[in-house]
C-alpha cells in the first residue's frame, strides 16, 4: 500500500547491516544462504532449470585442441589440468597439464617474477598405441567431467577426467578397445624455472632450480622437484586396471621450507586409488551441482548464455576462499610473461562475479589480504611502515613482492620521489573487492576484521603525501596511473580511490561505533581534495597529462566504475561520462579484452543496454578464444571472467543503496530470468522478463539492511510477503518503491492483480548458435535447442550425460 515518498536513504543508511551476522572472518567464513519459513521458493519445474542450462552450455571439441586457448580445462583452485594435443605430435599423443596453484619458488632477492614466481610442474601424455584419427569430447560442466572418445586407427579410447573437488587429484579412467589396450601414460617434469625466462631477460645471478628426481615407492611413483631456496614440490602418480579399465590418479604437493610434500602427496594417491572412478565422482559432483543451485541466469542469447556458465565453471575450477588468489593464468600455467598476481586490474576483475552469482565461498582476495596483512607494511618505504600498507603490482600468494629486484628494498614508490612508477592505489583498490565481499553478505566481521583496519592503513600512506595548494584544495604529488605511462600530480586513478576510501572508512566507522581520531582528516580530503583533471576530451590520466593514445586500462575512470562515485547525476557528469568514455575507447591500437568489459559496464550504469551489448560482441569477436579463454602477451583469464560481471551490470544494479532490476537490457533480450542473483544489501534477488516487461520481482532479506527497489514494473504494483499477504510500501519514483524487510523476510513485486508463473525456468533462444569449443560446425545448434526447450517453450526433461 504505497504512502507519501520519502527521501532517499543515505549511502550510510544503506551500508549499515541491523545487526551482525555472527562469527569470525577466518573461523566460520562468510555467512551461508539464510532460510526462513516465509521465503516464497519457485515453484519446482517439471524439470531441473539449472542441468538444462547446464548441459546446453557443454562445451563440445570434435577436432583436437592444439593450445591452451582451446581445450579443455579442469581444476579445483589448486590443481589444474589443460588438455591438448602433444605440441609437434598431434596425431600420436594427448597432453595433460599438471599445475598447482601452491607450486611457487622461494628465493625473493629475485623479485616476484623470478625469484617467488609460480612454477611449471610438468605434464602426461597420453599416447594411444596408433595415430589419432579423430575425437569426440564434451566438457559436462554440470559434473565438471571431461568425457568422450578419441578414436585412432587401431581402435578407441573411451575416456572419463576430473579434478577431485574435495581430494585435490586429477583422475583421468580410460577403457580401451582390443586394439589400443597397450596406450600407455609417460609423465614429462618441467624445468623448475620462472615462466618469464621465456619472455625477459634472467636476473643477475639467478638460475633455475635443479632436475625433478623420479622414483618409484611401492608400486607409486613420485616426481620429486628439489628447491635451490628449500623446500620441494612432488608430483605423485600411480595407474589403476580394474577389468578392461585403466584410471590413472595424480596428486600434486609442495612444502616449504620442509620437504614434507612427499609424504603427503602418497597418502592422497593411495587413498584415493582404492576407489574405481565413479566412486570418487560422487561426492565430486555433489560439491559441483550443490555450487550451480546458488543463482540462475537464462536469457535469449544462446552464445553469451553459454559463455555465462562456462564463466561460473571456470571461477569455481580456479578459485577458492582457502587458494592462493589467482594468477593471471589461474590454476593453468603456461609459458607467460606474467607468473604471479597481479593487483593492477587483473585480481580485481578475476572476482567480480563471485558476488552477484552468489559465490562468496571463492572469495580468496578477502580471505588473503586478511592473512598477510603484515606482509602489506613490509611493501611501503620503512618510513612510513608504522601506519602505513601497500600492495605492489605484483606478488606471490602470500603478497609479498621480493623487493622489485631489491633496488629500493620495498614494492610500492613513494609519491613524487621513487622513480619510475610509484603505483600507489593497487592496494584500496583491492580492498573494494573487500567491501564488496562486505555488501553483499553484510557479515559485519568483515567490516569490522578486514576492511577497516586495512584501508585506514592504505589511505593512510596518501595521507603523508598530500599538501596543499595556492588554490586552497589538497594535492597529490606524481604518481603512475597503471600502464598509460608517465607520472603526474593528481593522477585520477589515486584521487579517485583515495575520494572512495575517505568515504568509505567515515560510513564504516559510524557504523562500527569507533570513534576514529583520523575521522576529521578524512573529511577534510573529501572537502578539499583537488578535483578530478579533466579537459575537453572528459577525464584525463592527471593534471599533468591527457588522454592521448590508446590505452587498453581504464585507470582514469575508476570513479566511474568500479567505484560508482561519478554517476551521472547531474547533466554535466553525464556529459562528462559519455565523452570521456567515448574518448577512450576511439583510440584504436592498444585496445584489449577488459577495455570491452570495462566499457559494456559503464554502458549499463548508463542504462544503455545496446551499447553494453555491442562492446560485449566486440570482445567475442576479437579476443575471447574457442574454450573462452583469453590472450595477450600470454594467457590470461581476468577478462572472461569481468564480460560474466558485465552481464550482471545489465541484469542487475545495486549501487548507492538502490536494487536496479534490469537496468540496461538490450531490446532483443526480450525475455530473462534471475533467481538468487546477490545483491548489496545481502538481498537474493529473482525475477522474470516476458515479452519486453517486467512481470515479477522477489526480494529475500538475509540480513534486514534497507530495501530500495527500481523494479521496472510499469503502473499500480502489489507488494506481497512470503505468505501472499500484502506489504506496506513506500513509492520513491514511478518504477521505484522502499519497503522494510527484516532478517528472513521476503517481498514479491507484481503489476496490480498480476498473478504470474514464479517458476524459474530458461528462456526461448532467439536462434541457433554453435557450441563453444570446437565443434565441426554449428548445424546441430538447432537441434540441441529443440532438445532441450519442448514445443511449448518449456523445460524438457534431459537424461544423464555419460
Amino acid at each position: 500500500m504505497p504512502s507519501s515518498a520519502v527521501p532517499r536513504p543515505s549511502r550510510r543508511t544503506v551500508l549499515a547491516t541491523g545487526s551482525a551476522l555472527g562469527g569470525t572472518l577466518l573461523t566460520t567464513g562468510l555467512p551461508t544462504q539464510a532460510t526462513a519459513a516465509d521465503r516464497a521458493e519457485p515453484a519446482a519445474n517439471p524439470s531441473d532449470p539449472w542441468r538444462t542450462v547446464l548441459d546446453d552450455a557443454d562445451l563440445v571439441w570434435q577436432r583436437m585442441p592444439t593450445a591452451w586457448y582451446e581445450g579443455p580445462f579442469l581444476g579445483n583452485g589448486f590443481l589444474g589440468s589443460g588438455i591438448y594435443a602433444e605440441p609437434g605430435a598431434a596425431a600420436k599423443a594427448v597432453r595433460f597439464n599438471i599445475q598447482h596453484s601452491e607450486v611457487q619458488d622461494h628465493r625473493p632477492e629475485f623479485g616476484s617474477l623470478f625469484g617467488l614466481a609460480r612454477l611449471p610442474i610438468g605434464y602426461f601424455t597420453l599416447e594411444p598405441v596408433g595415430a589419432i584419427t579423430g575425437l569426440d569430447w564434451r566438457l559436462v560442466l554440470h559434473d565438471a567431467e571431461l568425457s568422450g572418445t578419441i578414436t585412432t586407427d587401431t581402435g578407441t579410447l573411451a575416456m572419463r577426467a576430473m579434478v577431485h573437488n574435495d581430494r585435490s587429484v586429477l583422475a583421468v579412467e580410460v577403457t580401451p578397445s582390443a586394439g589400443e589396450r597397450g596406450f600407455r601414460w609417460v609423465f614429462h617434469p618441467a624445468d623448475a624455472i620462472s615462466p618469464r625466462a621465456a619472455f625477459k631477460p634472467l636476473p643477475d645471478g639467478y638460475r633455475g632450480n635443479p632436475p625433478a628426481e623420479v622414483t618409484d615407492h611401492d608400486g607409486v611413483t613420485a616426481a620429486v622437484q628439489p628447491l635451490l631456496a628449500g623446500g620441494q614440490h612432488v608430483t605423485v602418480w600411480r595407474e589403476r586396471t580394474r577389468g578392461r579399465t585403466r584410471t590413472l590418479y595424480v596428486h600434486v604437493a609442495h612444502s616449504y621450507p620442509h620437504t614434507t610434500a612427499l609424504d603427503r602427496a602418497l597418502r592422497s594417491v593411495r587413498a584415493a586409488d582404492r576407489l574405481p572412478y565413479s566412486a570418487l565422482a560422487v561426492d565430486h559432483r555433489a560439491w559441483w551441482h550443490a555450487c550451480y543451485r546458488k543463482s540462475f541466469l537464462s536469457l535469449p542469447d544462446a552464445r553469451i548464455q553459454r559463455f555465462y556458465w562456462i564463466q561460473l565453471y571456470k571461477a569455481a575450477s580456479a578459485a577458492r576462499r582457502d587458494a592462493p588468489v589467482m594468477a593471471t593464468s589461474g590454476p593453468w600455467l603456461e609459458p607467460t610473461p606474467w607468473p604471479n598476481t597481479w593487483w593492477n586490474l587483473n585480481a580485481q576483475l578475476e572476482y567480480w562475479l563471485i558476488h552477484g552469482s552468489n559465490h562468496l565461498e571463492l572469495d580468496a582476495i578477502t580471505r588473503a589480504l586478511s592473512e598477510f596483512r603484515d606482509n602489506l607494511a613490509k611493501e611501503v618505504a620503512p618510513p612510513y611502515r608504522t601506519d602505513s600498507l601497500g600492495i605492489p603490482r605484483t606478488t606471490d600468494p602470500h603478497l609479498v613482492n621480493g623487493a622489485a629486484g631489491t633496488l629500493t628494498g620495498y614494492g610500492v614508490g613513494v609519491p613524487g620521489q621513487d622513480p619510475p612508477t610509484p603505483e600507489v592505489g593497487d592496494l584500496t583498490w583491492a580492498l573494494h573487492n573487500v567491501w564488496l565481499s562486505y555488501r553483499h553478505t553484510m557479515n559485519e566481521s568483515i567490516l569490522r576484521d578486514v576492511l577497516f583496519p586495512l584501508l585506514r592503513k592504505a589511505i593512510n600512506y596518501y595521507l603523508h603525501f598530500l599538501e596543499p595548494g595556492t588554490d586552497g584544495k589538497l594535492h597529490l604529488p606524481a604518481t603512475f596511473s597503471p600502464e598509460y605511462g608517465g607520472n603526474s600530480r593528481d593522477c585520477n586513478y589515486d584521487l579517485m580511490l583515495l575520494t572512495w576510501g575517505c568515504r568509505t572508512l567515515l560510513e564504516s566507522a559510524e557504523l562500527l561505533g569507533i570513534d576514529d581520531a583520523l575521522a576529521p582528516r578524512w573529511r577534510e580530503v573529501l572537502a578539499k581534495r583537488a578535483p578530478y583533471p579533466t579537459d575537453t576530451n572528459g577525464f584525463m590520466i592527471g593534471a599533468d597529462i591527457p588522454f592521448a593514445k590508446s590505452h587498453r586500462h581504464y585507470s582514469h575512470l575508476l570513479a566511474v566504475y568500479p567505484l560508482y562515485e561519478v554517476t551521472g547525476r547531474t547533466p554535466d557528469e553525464l556529459a562528462l561520462i559519455q565523452k570521456s568514455l567515448a574518448h577512450w575507447v576511439g583510440f584504436e591500437g592498444a585496445l584489449q579484452g577488459y577495455t570491452f568489459t570495462g566499457a559494456a559496464s559503464m554502458s549499463a550504469l548508463l542504462g544503455k543496454g545496446e551499447d553494453a551489448l555491442k562492446y560485449l560482441g566486440e570482445l567475442m569477436t576479437r579476443f575471447i578464444q574457442p574454450n573462452t579463454m583469453y590472450k595477450e602477451s600470454g594467457p590470461v583469464i581476468e577478462t572472461p571472467l569481468s564480460a560474466a560481471q558485465s552481464l550482471h551490470d545489465m541484469v542487475c544494479q545495486s549501487w548507492g543503496g538502490v536494487i536496479r532490476v534490469f537496468p540496461a537490457l538490450p531490446a532483443a533480450w526480450a525475455d530473462l530470468a534471475v533467481h538468487d542473483f546477490r545483491t548489496q544489501g545481502a538481498f537474493l534477488l529473482s525475477a522474470a522478463r516476458q515479452d519486453g516487461t517486467t512481470r515479477w520481482v522477489r526480494l529475500f532479506s538475509e540480513a534486514g539492511a534497507p530495501c530500495v527497489v527500481r523494479h521496472g514494473i510499469t503502473g499500480p504494483v502489489d507488494v506481497r510477503d512470503g505468505r501472499g499477504r500484502l506489504l506496506r510500501y513506500t513509492d520513491i519514483d514511478a518504477a521505484t518503491l522502499q519497503v522494510t524487510l527484516h532478517k528472513g523476510e521476503s517481498a514479491l513485486i507484481t503489476a496490480e492483480g498480476d498473478r504470474p508463473d514464479l517458476s524459474v525456468m530458461p528462456v526461448r533462444p532467439n536462434g541457433d548458435a554453435p557450441r563453444w569449443g570446437l565443434p565441426l560446425s554449428g548445424e546441430d545448434a538447432g537441434e540441441e535447442v529443440a532438445d532441450v526447450l519442448g514445443d511449448d517453450g518449456k523445460v524438457a526433461l534431459q537424461g544423464e550425460v555419460s
